[in-house]
């Protein structure tokens, strides 16, 4: 059994490190040049070696797809975080379509790199990924509902159509996401 001061703990502490430091670079790069980011200038500014890159992402499919994981466990966090700490103003959604809007305006690369990797336009989480943000976006509306700042008949699935209205308009740059957000919850609130 191993404990914490041996070398193979702190090998894979390391090895994490390096995981999540090539994320966080690939995402900054992404969110720079979109889909023109290759593995070898990644390692290079991430510090690491192209070896370690390819370690933990054999492809550059995969690359974008932990990337990607990344920003929806990010968002699922602030969910949990933010969005929930403040039930009682009923404006859970609301924050959390805000940050989502930030976020895919601050990444447009890597949701063009993402819509790349997949073949479509598709940039909605996947598997664990998407069921952690579901559940988290769930908790969202029902916290506005029992408010009574949220319409009831608001789902999770209208909060992924309204994420895509924001994602097509920031993608396309065919109007102010945020003034589509003010009109979208004027919608969504009781009357």
């Amino acid at each position: 059994m191993s404990t914490p001061s041996t070398p193979e703990r702190k090998s894979r502490t390391d090895a994490q490190r390096n995981r999540l430091r090539v994320l966080e670079t690939a995402r900054a790069m992404f969110a720079e040049r979109g889909d023109e980011v290759q593995m070898p200038e990644l390692a290079r500014a991430a510090g690491v070696g192209v070896g370690t890159v390819y370690r933990h992402f054999p492809t550059r499919g995969d690359l974008i797809e932990a990337a990607a994981e990344h920003r929806f466990a990010e968002l699922a966090e602030y969910a949990r975080t933010e969005c929930r700490a403040q039930p009682e103003t009923g404006r859970a959604v609301e924050l959390y379509l805000t940050r989502v809007g930030e976020m895919l305006a601050g990444d447009r690369g890597l949701s063009s790199a993402i819509e790349t990797a997949r073949g479509s336009s598709e940039t909605e989480p996947r598997g664990a990924a998407r069921t952690e943000l579901e559940a988290e976006v769930r908790e969202l509306l029902s916290a506005d509902q029992a408010a009574g700042t949220l319409r009831n008949d608001v789902t999770v699935a209208d909060v992924y159509m309204l994420v895509g209205a924001l994602s097509a308009t920031i993608r396309t740059g065919s109007g102010d996401w945020r003034r589509l957000l003010v009109l979208t919850m004027n919608g969504l609130r009781t009357r």
